[in-house]
């Protein structure tokens, strides 16, 4: 029986968790690995419900075919897996402090003395090298601390297994979506010229952590951008203490969260009048949306949203290179993207009931930008489904 010190609210079933990981080892028995080491935190957290801060320092869980999963990470962090992983609390292990930020030793010298221990000296260990918090010297040093074993690069493997979501999860989806609804009415509300933008985004924060309807308000994978007038040709610009002018478009590109979980969602407000170029490019790029919105179906390839998207904007004359979507879940800082599946051209991955995406067709012109995106859900028949719900167009502010 499983040994917990305290009592634990995980986010999901304890069958939710057994289907994921099952669903794991099955794809490593496919690439041949006797364990992997995961170290994205969102592939942690949607394996074992770990969630914490701790992200800037070296962690992971460890997946073998035989054992429950083990969390491992610095010590003191190991007070907050004990709290949060499903697994019994002999399957957390921490390292000492004398590791962090180290020049004489690094944390894979330690993780590479308990893998060994355990009968893994001559594994096929899967790794994700392509990773925001893998670095080349942690793999540096893992190889060295482990010369017997083959290190395989696994990166995206769990990444992949997240794209179908599950009843839980969508729920959780559904949440976050309403707080992203409640952040762009509150938008649309307070946006007037001479407010600075620092002062909206403290809004924005406040109506994201508040969260509705009695379901709090996590922290989001990326911060609010809301770059105007020509800053807005610049995709990832925050904010400063500048006021909101008249005369300028301003894109605001936000998610809700809820215990982890996004519905990103973008609209665009104008104070003022805008232009005849930009009212035909929301024209174009509403006609684009819904075009991409029909035929994103169970069968379709991801591509066929991208032309559905492409057709309208080429009449109207706009030139648009960058992807169009990609998927959406569980996620932890600097990304909501789960970095598998590209709505582009190229790819023809087939799309199924349950997949998740940010459909995000956003203009970034020579001295403008125009955001109208939608989060959706791939169902069983028809097109998808919008997880948020509402008018797809300019806000204009006269």
């Amino acid at each position: 029986m499983a040994f917990h010190r305290f009592h634990k609210e995980l986010p999901f079933t304890a069958a939710e968790y057994g289907r994921r990981l099952a669903q794991t080892r099955a794809a490593m028995d496919r690439a041949g690995l006797d364990a992997l080491l995961i170290t994205d935190p969102s592939n942690m957290a949607w394996l074992t419900g770990y969630d914490g801060w701790s992200f800037y320092v070296h962690q992971g869980v460890v997946i073998q075919h035989d054992f429950d999963p083990v969390w491992w990470g610095r010590r003191q962090d190991s007070n907050g897996a004990v709290r949060t992983v499903w697994m019994a609390d002999e399957r957390v292990w921490g390292y000492a402090d004398s590791f962090v930020q180290s020049t004489e030793c690094h944390p894979m010298d330690d993780l590479a003395e308990r893998l060994v221990y355990i009968g893994l000296e001559r594994a096929r260990l899967g790794v994700e090298m392509e990773n925001y918090y893998y670095s080349a010297k942690a793999h540096s040093a893992l190889s060295a601390a482990m010369p017997k074993a083959t290190l395989v690069d696994a990166t995206a493997m769990v990444n992949w297994e997240r794209g179908i979501k599950s009843d839980e999860e969508i729920l959780f989806m559904r949440r976050a979506a309403a707080i992203s609804e409640k952040i762009i009415d509150g938008l649309v509300e307070r946006v007037e010229p001479g407010i600075p933008k620092n002062e909206i985004v403290a809004g924005v924060y406040r109506d994201a952590l508040h969260g509705i309807d009695g379901h709090w308000g996590d922290y989001p994978a990326i911060v609010p951008l809301l770059p105007s007038g020509s800053d807005a040709a610049a995709p990832h610009l925050t904010w400063d203490g500048r006021p909101f002018a008249n005369g300028e478009a301003t894109f605001f590109e936000i998610s809700g969260c809820y215990r982890r979980y996004h519905a990103p969602f973008c609209r665009t407000i104008f104070l003022g009048q805008p232009d005849d170029t930009i009212l035909r490019a929301e024209a174009a790029l509403v006609e684009g949306l819904e075009a991409g919105l029909d035929v994103a179906r169970p069968g379709a390839r991801a591509s066929d949203i991208a032309a559905a998207l492409a057709a309208p904007l080429d009449r109207a004359g706009i030139a648009r290179s960058a992807r169009c979507g990609y998927p959406i879940g569980l996620s932890y800082p600097p990304d909501w993207g789960e970095r598998t599946i590209s709505l582009r051209a190229e790819d023809e991955t087939v799309l199924q009931a349950g997949m998740t995406f940010h459909f995000m067709p956003g203009l970034w012109m020579e001295d403008w930008g125009l955001e109208i995106t939608e989060s959706i859900l791939i169902r069983d028949n028809g097109p998808a489904e919008t997880f948020c719900n509402r008018p797809r167009k300019l806000y204009v502010k006269p």
